[in-house]
This record gives C-alpha cells, structure tokens and sequence, in this order.
C-alpha cells in the first residue's frame, strides 16, 4: 500500500511517499481502508523527534492518528463491526499509520460514522473534539455561567472549544485574528478578541483559559483569571501555576471515549466541522507545513485514496 513515511526525523521535509506492507490484524482488531486522515501539530511534533520521551515511535514511521474509512476485514473475536461499515477513530501516537491508504486498529477504538457526515468531516473530529471536551470539562471543570477565554478559537480544538463551552452555558470569549471573527462568533463566542491589534490581557474575571499557544501567551493569561481561576494547556507540560490560580497540562492520550458524543452532537446538529485544506496522500507534505504554521482555520485533511 502507499504510505507517508519517515526515516529520520525533522521537519516535513524528512517525509517521503512510498509502499509499505500493512501488518497483520489480530483477532480484535479491524482493517480500514482510510478515505481521509487529518493532520494535528502533535504529527509535526512527533516528525520533530521532540515527543520520543511522551509518544516514543520506531523509524520507519507512518504519521497520523486521525482517519476515517471502510473496514474491509475484521477479526473473528469482533462481533460488533463488519466489512463494509464507515468508521473514525484515532490510532494511538505511537503507532500513527493513518497517513496511509490502510491501517489496522483495535475495533473498541473506531466509532460507526453519520450517514450525514463526510469522511473529511469524520478524520477531523477525534483528537480536536477529545481535546477540547477534555481541556473544558476533564481538566477545566468548566460550569455553567462560568467565563472562558479560548485561545486560538477558528483552529481545530478551539472551533470545538467554542460550541462545546457555549453549549454548557458558559460566557465564551475568544482570540482569533480579524478575518476569524464572523466564524468564530458563528460558533457560539460571545466576544472575539482580534489577538493581533488588541490585548486579551485586558480582559478580566476569566474562570478558565483554554491554551494551545503557550509561550507568551500562557504567561499573560494568568493576569486575565479571578482568584482561583484556572488554565488547561494544550501544549505546556511543565505549566507553574501563579500564585492564586490552578494550571493543568490536558494530556490526551485517546479519543474513544469522546467518539460516540461527536457523532450523537453532529448528528443533532449541534456541532459544526470546520476544515481548512485538503491534500492528497501525495502532498501529505505541504499538509504537514500548513499545520506547521500556526495559523490552519479548522483542520487540515489529506485523502488517502482518490
């Protein structure tokens, strides 16, 4: 099968399209033939080499976690799942492979697609929605009336983290660039902070700040919380809580758990997919690059087959 592949680390350079032989299922597991996959700054990282201590993988490597596709073999202990059935699901880091025409997946860890939902819409949703319920709800203990600031809200997890905080009742104020702004309001933010020509840092009485910036960013944001309010990081794993308030690095290891809530959401329409680009397998790439930036509205998809 065709495959995306790396035999060294680095940036997006290092990756190479190529056949690779898909390993043998076991009897708890299904084989997918992937339709589409979506990229997470988490794939740039592993490629890095900067995530062997957290989600350590062995060289030759296939990237991508996120994917959507068609079983084409289950094993003989899987009872709830045949060939034929839409699914998405996300691999764990450490094994990757869905950036590839098929993989092979443990079937506890795949969820039945909508029949409403595309299999670019579906390969967007497992770790963007399990991170921004986790970071929200998990870790944030995000209540009703309560106000959140979420950074980055037109990306992959802050599109999520906009419908589902505003969802709970929440007062949802978010940072986004100019052009981001009709969107993010569309999701559910009651103000948008323009983070390029305005100081969020101005903003008061926040109970909860959802972070998958860091740096700077993190730093100014404990000035924003009232006394005993609190951070969820996305991308600080040695956050120092300030004085007064709680800080929590959101590590997400699984989207099972999250995958049968954004497909009930999806399916009563109260959830919105939004995606950036699509590249083919080939240019998995210039996929990986646009993710590299930053700056990627929803998430980015590759198509794995044609």
């Amino acid at each position: 099968m065709k495959a995306a592949l790396i035999d060294t680390f680095g940036t997006a350079d290092v990756l190479t399209i190529g056949e690779r032989q898909l390993r043998a299922a076991s009897p708890d597991e299904v084989t997918v033939q992937v339709e589409a996959a979506s990229v997470n700054p988490l794939d740039v990282k592993i490629i890095s080499g900067h995530m062997q201590q957290v989600f350590p993988v062995d060289l030759p490597y296939v990237p991508g976690m996120d994917f959507c596709g068609v079983i084409t073999a289950a094993g003989e202990r899987v009872s709830h799942l045949k060939p034929g059935d839409r699914v998405f699901g996300r691999t764990p880091p450490g094994a990757g492979g869905a950036f590839a025409q098929s993989l092979v997946i443990a079937a506890d860890d795949v969820c039945l697609v909508p029949a409403a939902m595309s299999a670019e819409q579906a390969a967007a949703l497992p770790t963007a929605f399990g991170s921004a319920q986790q970071a929200l709800f998990d870790v944030g203990q995000l209540q009703r009336g309560e106000r959140v600031l979420i950074h980055a809200a037109a990306g992959g997890v802050g599109s999520m983290a906009v419908q589902l905080a505003h969802q709970a009742g929440a007062y949802v104020i978010a940072t986004a660039s100019a052009k981001n702004h009709a969107l993010v309001t569309s999701l559910g933010a009651d103000e948008v902070i323009d983070y390029r020509t305005q100081d969020f840092a101005a903003t008061r009485d926040i109970d909860l700040v959802i972070d998958s910036v860091g740096g700077e960013t993190l730093s100014r944001s404990w000035s924003v919380l009232r006394a005993g309010g609190r951070i969820a990081t996305l991308v600080e794993f040695g956050i120092t809580p300030a004085s007064g308030h709680h800080g929590e690095f959101v590590f997400f290891a699984s989207a099972t758990p999250y995958l049968a809530r954004a497909s009930s959401l999806f399916q009563a329409g109260q959830l919105q997919v939004i995606t950036d680009a699509i590249f083919s397998l080939d240019d998995a790439r210039s996929a990986l690059e646009k993710v590299a930036t930053g700056h990627a509205r929803g998430k980015v998809i590759i198509r794995a087959n044609p």
